[in-house]
């Protein structure tokens, strides 16, 4: 896939979700004050937060397609990384004040919400879905840790509505026929959410600040790029390979061992075709070699 192409595709995602949660939250903003629904109001406002971590993803889309230059040698590519971390942060805090808000909700005398939200919540439900499935896959096929956790946003949203709508469902059941306690459904749903929530955000900033911090290749991820360094002719031993990721791409560091009777020139070229023969893999974006005289171990 064209570098060109994928980026092109990660700030089309990106906005769609700036553009998509826009139009929610207002919808949900307005339905719900229209129809007394504190749920769905809380709902709103977690959607206009997505849009902040659209915006996020957005920003650092654009900043990982940068070319390499003086001061970042080996590119841009962490710049979604850390456009996630920043994504979890704001999923993290979403989960704090939905749990907040939910608590509260019980110490204070509630109404019955119009019907209205209801129909607002199960819209929320499909929009979120949908975008969710639209960008996980997205996310996936480009590689792409900010796209992927913008994604589990969306999902965290399909999770509140889904909170929202069961207590909207119940608060309205209870005003019908009079069940008070049926009222208090909505902040014991936010409660439930608001761990689920925080349960996501945590584990997937955990996962891209571990991506961030230079994390290598298992052993198991490396063997085709090895495989492709002993097929070289000349390649003795491979002595040390470090593949890092770094954000969507992979840099390989490592140490081959060539006859040490060989001219410097000879051995020159063996490292040239090493790297031109690991840069036609799809992830790999740059190969850094070095040579060393062949020793036999024993």
């Amino acid at each position: 896939m064209e570098t060109n192409h994928r980026f092109k595709q990660a700030e089309f995602a990106a906005m769609v979700g700036v553009v998509g949660n826009i139009l929610l939250a207002a919808v949900k903003m307005v339905v719900g004050f229209l129809a007394n629904s504190r749920a769905l109001i809380a709902d709103a406002v977690h959607s206009a937060s997505d849009v902040v971590g659209s915006l996020a993803v957005f920003i650092g889309v654009r900043a990982a397609k940068l070319p390499p230059d003086r001061d970042h040698p080996y590119g841009h590519g962490k710049a979604e990384s850390i456009a996630a971390i920043i994504v979890a942060v704001l999923l993290f805090i979403v989960g704090l004040e939905i749990g907040k808000s939910s608590v509260q909700a019980f110490f204070i005398p509630l109404e019955a919400p119009k019907t209205i939200a209801i129909y607002a919540a199960v819209i929320s439900i499909i929009v979120k879905e949908a975008m969710f499935q639209y960008k996980y896959k997205l996310g996936k096929k480009i590689k792409s840790d900010a796209i992927i956790i913008n994604a589990y946003e969306h999902r965290s949203d399909v999770y509140s509505s889904i909170a929202a709508l069961i207590g909207i469902s119940g608060a309205v059941l209870g005003g019908k026929y009079e069940v008070e306690w049926l009222v208090y459904a909505d902040p014991v749903a936010g409660v439930l959410v608001s761990l689920m929530v925080l349960r996501m955000a945590w584990k997937l900033g955990k996962e891209s600040i571990h991506n961030t911090l230079d994390h290598v290749l298992h052993e198991e991820d490396t063997i085709e790029m090895k495989e492709v360094v002993q097929g070289i002719k000349g390649v003795k031993k491979i002595d040390e390979f470090f593949a890092r990721e770094h954000g969507y791409y992979v840099i390989i560091d490592l140490k081959i061992a060539v006859d040490p009777y060989i001219t410097v020139e000879e051995g020159h070229q063996i490292g040239k075709k090493v790297k031109h023969a690991l840069m036609k893999l799809n992830e790999v974006k740059d190969v850094f070699v070095h040579i060393n005289p062949y020793a036999d171990d024993e």
